[in-house]
């Protein structure tokens, strides 16, 4: 090596000395920085944003079902949800976003769905009526004149025994006299024979048979005996305790055999009639028990128990009557009013339940708002139980710890109706207005099942909707499926969305050309439904 050369060598060198000094004064990445940072990244929230980057607000389920996660997370298929970043129209059909001042002024209230010890209950109204194993009627069996009166008044409580009116009747003074007669007779004739005795004794006891007859009393028929001389008047006495219900008769008129005088009722125990839909029988059994309050008295309760459930509904108000019955010692419960009442249905039990001024209900649907956070609420169909203490039990529809509106939810629920409604007027390049096509695909079809009406298909990725490569099964919309296809065809076809997390496939035809082997296994849907 010449001096030339090695001069060369030592200006190279001493050049990259000086180039990897400045480097490392001016931290410029080098390979292990730049594997620090890409780990640094990887491991920050998703939610925390680069200056520039977008904000990613929550992730979605991939397959359009009812299900957010605030960080990345796969769902039971391995498919990574869906990220939604902040400005992007993204969510359930109907979903909508409204600004903070708005929810303000609209006085949105939102309360977290919850487990809670709900009771059965069955409300219904009705009307306090007589009991009519109380009531009793005064109507004589023979014809007179009222002489005098000693209730007058309708309203009028009376004691059992209590004399009512004085009646004078023809009919009545002669019968009396008969009596007396055979009864003097009888003891006339005590010394005589006794055949003699005999027809005596028979003529007296016919004749006390036929006052008895005419419903007098014991007591009225000693006095007779004793006092030896027939009454011009009979004294009509109450034959139980409560009160005249019907308008008193007049003195000086003339009544009939059979004609009622006089009705009274006993109100120590009334019933209440109430108007069950038909909806709540089966929860309503004899027995049950149950609590009426009444406008008279707002801050008092009444114990009651079913007693009775009438066999027949009410078609026009698809209601059946129920009777209720309760003591009412103080007489505070008048007839005709109106109650309401809370039948027990049953013991309490822990469920899921949303307050009831959640739930919107059209009548064929039960729908509630769910607050997504960030301004953002999205309807639910929910599947409604047992009600009871303000709140409502909740089949499905909603998970605990999620919020739901309760206040301003139907002024949220008609702006998310209008969104839905112009979206269906929106078509982006995955979707045909005209048909309803949500996706396309292709795919090799795996089985067939005719009867069922669906199929497995191992599809190739979907862009559109995000999907890679899977097994799964289909339903297929009726007339859909070509008689000519089987398992091992390769196809296309296209897709509409159906419920959250299903998808039918309304065409689908031969697509030619074999199914390309895979690089790895696709995975499959165990028993999910598209």
């Amino acid at each position: 090596m010449n001096g030339r050369t090695v001069a060369a060598v030592t200006a190279t060198v001493a050049a990259a000395l000086v180039i990897g000094y400045i480097v490392g004064r001016l931290g410029m990445p080098t390979a292990s920085t730049e594997a620090s940072s890409s780990a640094t990244a990887t491991s920050a929230p998703a939610s925390e944003a680069k200056p520039g980057e977008r904000k990613v607000l929550y992730y979605r389920n991939p397959m359009g079902l009812p299900d957010t996660s605030p960080t990345p997370k796969k769902d039971q298929m391995g498919m990574d949800y869906i990220p939604v970043y902040e400005g992007e129209d993204e969510g359930a059909p109907g979903t909508v976003k409204v600004s903070a001042d708005r929810i303000q002024m609209l006085g949105v209230r939102t309360e977290p769905v919850s487990r809670r010890s709900l009771a059965r209950v069955v409300r219904a109204v009705g009307t306090i009526e007589i009991n009519e194993r109380g009531q009793h009627t005064v109507a004589p069996k023979f014809e007179g004149w009222i002489e005098k009166l000693h209730v007058n008044t309708t309203g009028q409580a009376v004691a059992r025994g209590q004399p009512l009116a004085e009646v004078y009747s023809p009919e009545l003074v002669s019968a009396q006299r008969e009596y007396l007669i055979a009864y003097g007779a009888t003891k006339s004739l005590s010394g005589a024979g006794t055949d003699a005795q005999a027809g005596v004794q028979q003529l007296a006891t016919a004749a006390l048979e036929r006052l008895r007859n005419w419903d007098i009393s014991e007591q009225q028929l000693t006095r007779l005996r004793e006092g030896g001389e027939p009454r011009r008047t009979l004294t009509l006495t109450a034959p139980a305790s409560g009160v005249i219900i019907k308008d008193p008769p007049v003195a000086g008129m003339r009544f009939m055999p059979g004609e009622a005088l006089f009705r009274i009722a006993d109100l120590s125990r009334v019933w209440l009639i109430a108007d069950v839909f038909e909806q709540d029988l089966p929860l309503v059994r004899v027995g049950t028990r149950g609590s009426i309050t009444v406008s008279a008295y707002p801050d008092k309760t009444f114990p009651g128990e079913v007693t009775f459930i009438y066999p027949t509904l009410n078609t026009e108000t698809r209601t059946a009557r129920v009777r209720i019955e309760l003591a009412n010692p103080q007489g505070q419960l008048k007839p005709g009013m109106y109650g309401t009442v809370r039948i027990d249905a049953g013991p309490k039990r822990e469920v899921l339940a949303v307050p009831d001024s959640a739930v919107i209900d059209s009548g064929t649907k039960q729908v509630v708002l769910v607050a997504l956070g960030e301004g953002r609420f999205e309807p639910r169909d929910v599947k409604l139980g047992a009600r009871g203490e303000g709140f409502v039990e909740v089949l499905s529809g909603v998970k605990d710890g999620e919020s739901v509106v309760t206040r301003a939810n139907f002024l949220i629920d008609s702006e998310s109706n209008l969104k839905a409604a112009l979206s269906g007027f929106t078509a982006d390049k995955n979707t045909s207005a005209e048909t309803g096509v949500t996706a396309s695909g292709q795919g090799a079809v795996v089985e067939i099942d005719v009867g069922g009406n669906k199929m497995t298909l191992d599809h190739d990725p979907i862009p559109s909707l995000k999907w890679p490569r899977m097994e799964m099964e289909f339903n297929v919309a009726p007339g859909a499926l070509p008689k000519s296809v089987k398992p091992g065809d390769r196809v296309k076809f296209d897709m509409k969305a159906g419920k959250p997390g299903e998808y039918v496939i309304t065409k689908i035809e031969p697509a030619g050309g074999a199914t390309p082997p895979p690089a790895a296994a696709p995975a499959k849907a165990e028993s999910h439904k598209h």
